[in-house]
């Protein structure tokens, strides 16, 4: 692993030092900051701003100005939040959209000139890595098999975990059973930026899925996974802003509540029935629904049409949702790390905002 940011700072409630966990995706720019507990962590506070980084980088290769000046503006404000808390340990991360741009080590250079943050751009595998480690606590016990996925705004990571051995093993230390994965080059952003994300009927939105099940099928062991799911053994493990939304409107949420979402099982009926709906719903009422709003209504089908190729290829009758994913797994792993836990897995994370 990379090396990771320090800082000199206070200890926490518990005389624990601080931790801070910080995800610059193509789309948001989210941060936690926790201290350790007994089995797991709490999140003393919490950012998360859209602020759509990867805006227009598939026509043209580069990060624009206006992107990059949102990015910075989000970032500032993560740092004085890690100032505030004194953050001891930290790791700063940047995904697909300064993977991808040409410009985008130039833009973290700037990034580290005007806020003195030091992000890294991590790989596809720790990437996915990462997710597994952030959700690992939802798996089901009684799972052979997980296919986690994790539908970002320019990529999305797919992860095979074979369970058939894991003994005991739960929590973190699952994170020793992955035994595939593959990063897609597509996210909400960049497919609803090819297709439309206003306007999207039926044709539109079965292209989405034809372009995504071509990327998918170079999945490794793809068909190893196939009759383990016939016997009803592999659940699907959902991180993102589309299973969430999918999960708020079917829980009928007035107003979107992480504490609920969070851990929720849907059925393949339920999101069948979720998908009908939003294809059915006009833009202005996508805009409308507390659990999409104004800065998704035109990428949530983008989504569902990913989410939809993954169901297609593997058909699973139960879908866990995880309003968790990177962040998370990096607050583990530099905890794992340090030895907070005195060599026992973490079970628990609490203290989780509202709206992360």
């Amino acid at each position: 692993m990379p090396d990771e940011g320090r800082a000199e700072g206070r200890r926490g409630s518990r005389g624990s030092p601080v931790y801070a966990a910080l995800d610059l995706g193509t789309n948001n720019c989210r941060l936690l900051i926790a201290e350790p507990q007994e089995r797991g962590f709490r999140v003393v506070d919490a950012f998360s701003r859209i602020v759509r980084l990867g805006e227009g980088i598939g026509r043209s290769g580069r990060l624009s100005d206006a992107a990059m000046d949102r990015a910075v503006d989000a970032l500032a404000v993560c740092r004085e939040k890690m100032g505030d808390f004194n953050v001891r340990r930290m790791r700063l991360i940047a995904t697909e959209a300064c993977r991808a741009a040409e410009n985008g080590p130039i833009f973290l250079e700037r990034v580290r000139q005007e806020t003195g943050l030091r992000l890294e751009i991590v790989n596809r595998e720790t990437e996915a890595r990462l997710a597994v480690a952030g959700c690992a606590t939802l798996v089901d016990p009684r799972a052979e098999g997980v296919l986690l996925f994790d539908i970002g705004g320019g990529s999305s990571e797919l992860v095979w975990l074979d369970l058939r051995r894991r003994g005991d093993a739960k929590g973190f230390a699952l994170t020793r059973f992955i035994k595939a994965w593959a990063s897609l080059p597509v996210g909400v952003v960049t497919l609803s930026e090819r297709h439309g994300g206003v306007t999207v009927n039926g044709d539109v939105f079965e292209e989405m899925v034809r372009e995504v099940a071509d990327m998918i099928d170079a999945f490794p062991d793809a068909a190893e996974i196939v009759p383990m799911i016939a016997a009803g053994r592999v659940h699907l493990l959902g991180t993102s802003g589309t299973v969430t939304t999918l999960a708020g409107m079917h829980l009928g949420l007035k107003r979107y509540d992480r504490r609920r979402v969070d851990g929720v099982w849907l059925s393949a009926t339920d999101i069948d029935q979720m998908i009908g709906q939003l294809m059915t719903m006009e833009f202005s009422d996508r805009v409308a629904n507390p659990c999409i709003g104004a800065d998704r209504a035109d990428l949530v089908l983008a989504g569902c049409a990913i989410l939809e190729a993954i169901r297609r290829r593997w058909p699973c009758e139960r879908l866990r949702v995880a309003d968790r994913g990177l962040r998370e797994g990096i607050l583990v792993e530099l905890m794992a790390r340090d030895g907070v836990w005195r060599r026992r897995a973490p079970a628990a994370v609490t203290g989780l905002p509202a709206n992360p």
